[in-house]
Parts: structure tokens; sequence; C-alpha cells
């Protein structure tokens, strides 16, 4: 005798057809990005660094703000941290810059160490203009170390540039100058960097972590409630955000090649301008910071010639969006279509299925 059943198979997923779509136009992009410097210009390549280097403070700080629900604008402290720990590296031990740069994501770790010890024990507008206090802590410090040039700052040694690691192999290959080589190895380690970001997010958000980090933003005493540990995972995200921030600070000064205290912890160049993108993209998605960062080159590409009015109209840009768009551009065009391309939220896809027993 056989009888028939139906039992459940609902399949809880994260995925859509547009983010599958996405993952296999992201890995065609990649490469293209990769293969770019046979045939663009050295104008290109520095524009596209700016681009890369500032997407990744702009998706660490959005994990940290966007995702962890931790506002900061201090954010210049890891960039000047992570800038300084390379230099050091290079000048008083000798050390290639290029390995120097992870030496610089340590020290913004080791750093954000202390830094959340205080911070954490503010909350809302106390904690952002705490992690600024602490930023220009850091500056003061650095313009009295002497060794690294002080408050004047100093360059790379000449032998150090061009000696770097890989840049004799690529003005060969390219048939380009020294310095037009550096210039490729730091795109391709911005774009390795900028890849490695996105994916690392999408992963951690896509992980049991990453919903219990959502609980913590939206309600840390509920998200308790059910045996979250609020304090773990904002201290996992701040540091993640550190030490990412830090390496990305590297990397930019290496291909800058000089350094100074108010350049390297300017909160206009590396917490205001990041805070623009994210807020005008989308903050909480990884795709906000995306938008965000190529509308803003774009602005300062038209804008930069008009001086104070520059920032003058990317704050009126920035007003209108978060009157118009709350959520950023991204979310206006999520509400209007439903797309999602890095999809976070989690859903029982799936149907029935017949069972026979006998």
């Amino acid at each position: 005798m056989t009888t028939q059943t139906q039992t459940p198979a609902y399949v809880v997923t994260t995925q859509t057809k547009a983010s599958q779509i996405t993952a296999v136009a992201a890995c065609a992009l990649l490469a293209a990005l990769v293969l770019l410097p046979f045939v663009a210009g050295r104008g290109l390549i520095q524009d596209l660094f700016f681009v890369l280097t500032m997407l990744v403070l702009a998706q660490f700080w959005n994990l940290l703000a966007g995702y962890g629900g931790m506002v900061s604008i201090g954010q210049q402290a890891f960039v000047g941290m992570g800038a300084y720990a390379m230099f050091g590296g290079v000048i008083l031990a000798g050390i290639d810059p290029i390995p120097a740069i992870l030496l610089g994501g340590v020290a913004a770790l080791i750093v954000a160490i202390p830094t959340a010890f205080f911070a954490f024990r503010l909350q809302g507008p106390y904690f952002a203009i705490g992690t600024w206090v602490i930023a220009e802590v850091m500056r003061l410090i650095m313009a009295q170390t002497q060794s690294l040039g002080g408050g004047t700052g100093t360059s790379l040694p000449r032998a150090a540039t061009r000696e770097m690691w890989a840049t004799e192999w690529i003005a060969e290959l390219f048939d380009v100058r020294n310095s037009a080589a550096r210039d490729i190895l730091t795109y391709w380690l911005a774009l390795a960097l900028a890849a490695a970001s996105i994916a690392a997010i999408y992963a951690l958000l896509r992980s049991k972590p990453g919903l219990a980090l959502s609980a913590v933003r939206d309600n840390p005493e509920a998200a308790k409630s059910v045996g979250v540990d609020a304090g773990r995972m904002k201290w996992v995200v701040f540091l993640s955000s550190a030490f990412g921030t830090g390496l990305a600070g590297a990397l930019i000064y290496v291909q800058k090649a000089r350094i100074s205290p108010d350049a390297a912890f300017s909160v206009t160049d590396w917490t205001a301008y990041v805070l623009f993108i994210v807020i005008i993209g989308g903050i909480g998605t990884i795709e906000g910071p995306i938008i965000g960062v190529i509308i803003f080159f774009l602005l300062q590409s038209l804008l930069a010639d008009f001086g104070s009015w520059y920032l003058f109209t990317l704050g009126i840009i920035g007003i209108l969006v978060m009157l118009i768009a709350p959520r950023g551009l991204w979310g206006l065009i999520t509400d209007k279509t439903g797309i999602q391309l890095f999809p976070v939220r989690r859903r029982l896809s799936g149907g029935t299925q017949d069972t026979s027993d006998t």
C-alpha cells in the first residue's frame, strides 16, 4: 500500500536573478580593469586609482555606520596612521613600500583598539565627536614626530620609489618610465583592494555574524535579548573598518610618495568626502558607495575649478538628496524597481515535494 504526503522543501536564500547577473558582470569588469593599462593613458589610470581608493574608504565607513550603526567622523585617524606607518617602515626600517602597506593596516588596527575602548563609552553624536577628537590628537602627535618630518612632512626616499617591487618589470612590460610604472602598480593594488573589500563585506553580511550585526544596528537591546553579543559585533566591525581604512591610507600615500600631518589626517579629504559618497549613494547598501563614488568623481571633475563653490555645491547636493531620497539614490532605485545587486536580506524559496510511503 502506497500513500503520498507532501512536505515543505523551502530553502533560505539571499540570491536573486539580478545578483547572479551581477556576479558574472563583475568578473568580466574586473578582468577588463586588470587589462586596462595596456590601452589606457596615465591620466585615466590615476583617475581610476582615486576612484577605487575612495570606494574602499566609503565601503568601510558604510560597514561601520550603515551596518554597524556607529557614525564616525574620525576615519582620517586610520588613513593617517596607516600612511605614517608605511612611511615609518620605509624610512626607519628600510622596508619596501609595497609590503609596508600591510604594516599600515596593522598599525591602524592597533590604534583602533584604544580608540574603540574610549569611543564605545560614548553614544550617538558624542561618539561621532569623540572619534574626531581622537583623530586630531593623532594628527598633533605625528606633527611632533621629527623622524617622519614633523609638521612639514616628508617624502619617500628616491631609492625606495625607484626600486619598488615589480616596478622594473612593469616598466619593461609597458615600455614606460618608472613613475608611470608605479602608477600602474598602485592602480592594480587599488583594484585588488576594492574587489577584496566588497567581497569580504558582502560575505560578512550574508553570514550569521552579518545577521547579528543587522540586529544590533536596528535594536541593540532586542538583539541582546535573543543572545547576540552586541559588544563583540561592534568590536569586530570597528577593528575591521580600521584595518581596511589603514590599508587604503597606506596605498594612497605610496602613490603620492609625500606626506604631511595636515594632509594625512584631513577630515575633509578622508571623512567628509566619504560621508558624501555614502549618503548620496545609499547608506546601508553595498551598491550605494559604488554609485556615490562615481557621482562624486564626476562632480569633482566638473566643479574643481570653482574653488570654495565646489564644496558649497557638494553640500547643497547632499542636502537635496537627503530630502528627496533619505535612503540615497540606490534606495530610490530599489524602491522603484525592486532590484538588488548585492542582496543580503534572507528569503524563503521553493515549494513542496511529494514523498511516498509503502
